[in-house]
C-alpha cells in the first residue's frame, strides 16, 4: 500500500499519540473478559509477496492460510466477487481462519455512499456471507476527499447497515479529527452502531493516527516505510496493545502493509513473537517463511 509513502521515513516523529480521553471508558464499557487477536497481510498474491511461497506451492491462499489466521481482503474492493468464489476461498482455508473484506469501490468511491448505494451493499453481503464463521469484520474505506459535509451520507449508511455484520470503518479526510465538533459526533454515531473506527498508522498521514476506540475492536491498518524504523513502530504498537489488553479489549485485528509487499510478512511474523513474548498470548508463527527473504 502506497498510502502516506515519504521519500524519507527517517525524518517522521513516529511517536503514537495518548490515547483519546473516551478511549479507556470504551474499553471498560465493553470489557468482555475475552481476547480475540488476528494478524496478517493484505493480500496472499505470489507476485506482491515474492520470496514468500515455497517453490512449487500450487495453492497460495491455501499456503497463506496456514502460515496467518486472517487476511485483510482488499481484493473486493475492486469487483463484487459471487458466492461461488467465496465458498471456494472458505473451503480452502483452515478452521479458525478469518477473512477481513473491504467493502466494493462502487459503494464507498464511484456512488460515495449516496441513496443508490443500497443494492450494491444488498449484493455484495448476499454473496459475502458465504465465508460464514470466518467472516470477520467487513470494512469500508473512504476516499481521501470524502469530507464532513457529507456527514448524513455516513449517517444514512451506518444506520441501515445490518447490526448482526461487524464493520469498521476508515476516515481519509483530515477534517473527521481535527474539527472537534466533527469528530465528537462521529465518535457518537460509531459508539451507538457499534462500528470500529479504524486506526491508520502511516508515515505521511500522522493526522489519521487518532487511537479513539469505539467499540470493543482496535481495527489498525500499519504501513511499513520499507525501512528500520518499522521494527520500532511495531514495538511500540505492541506496548500500547498490551495497555489495551489490561483495561480489557476483546478484539484485535491487525494488518501489516508495506510500500513494498514482499516484506510484509516478515514484519507479521516479527509482530506475533513480540505479541506472544509480551502479552502472553500463543498466536502461531509462520512456520516457513524463505530464508532468502531479507528486509532493508
Amino acid at each position: 500500500m502506497q498510502f502516506g509513502k515519504v521519500e524519507y521515513p527517517e525524518t517522521i516523529d513516529f511517536t503514537l499519540p495518548e490515547d483519546d480521553e473516551n478511549t479507556g471508558r470504551i474499553l471498560k464499557e465493553t470489557a468482555t473478559g475475552n481476547l480475540s487477536i488476528h494478524v496478517g497481510c493484505a493480500k496472499w498474491n505470489r507476485q506482491d509477496l515474492k520470496g514468500f511461497y515455497p517453490r512449487g506451492t500450487k495453492d497460495e491462499l491455501e499456503y497463506y492460510s496456514r502460515q496467518f489466521n486472517c487476511i485483510e481482503l482488499n481484493a473486493t474492493f475492486y469487483r463484487i466477487f459471487p458466492e461461488e468464489q467465496f465458498k471456494k476461498w472458505y473451503d480452502k482455508t483452515p478452521a479458525g481462519f478469518k477473512f477481513f473484506p473491504k467493502l466494493v469501490q462502487n459503494i464507498s468511491h464511484l456512488k460515495r455512499l449516496n441513496e443508490d448505494v443500497q443494492p450494491y451493499v444488498d449484493q455484495y453481503l448476499s454473496n459475502v456471507i458465504h465465508l460464514k464463521e470466518k467472516l470477520g469484520t467487513i470494512f469500508l474505506q473512504l476516499h481521501g476527499n470524502f469530507g464532513p459535509k457529507n456527514f448524513d451520507r455516513v449517517i444514512r449508511f451506518i444506520e441501515q447497515w445490518p447490526k448482526e455484520i461487524r464493520l469498521a470503518v476508515e476516515f481519509r479526510h483530515t477534517d473527521w479529527f481535527n474539527d472537534t465538533a466533527v469528530a465528537n459526533d462521529l465518535y457518537t454515531l460509531l459508539e451507538n452502531n457499534n462500528i470500529a473506527n479504524i486506526i491508520t498508522d502511516t508515515a505521511g498521514r500522522r493526522d489519521l493516527l487518532h487511537m479513539r476506540l469505539t467499540n470493543n475492536e482496535a481495527f489498525i491498518r500499519y504501513v511499513g516505510a520499507n525501512h528500520e524504523t518499522d521494527y520500532t513502530r511495531l514495538d511500540d504498537w505492541i506496548k500500547r496493545l498490551g495497555e489495551w489488553k489490561e483495561q480489557g479489549i476483546s478484539n484485535i485485528h491487525f494488518f501489516v502493509h508495506q510500500n513494498i509487499e514482499k516484506e510484509s510478512p516478515l514484519l507479521s511474523k516479527y509482530f506475533i513473537s513480540k505479541l506472544n513474548e509480551h502479552l502472553n498470548v500463543d498466536l502461531s508463527l509462520p512456520s516457513h517463511l524463505s530464508d532468502d527473504l531479507s528486509l532493508f
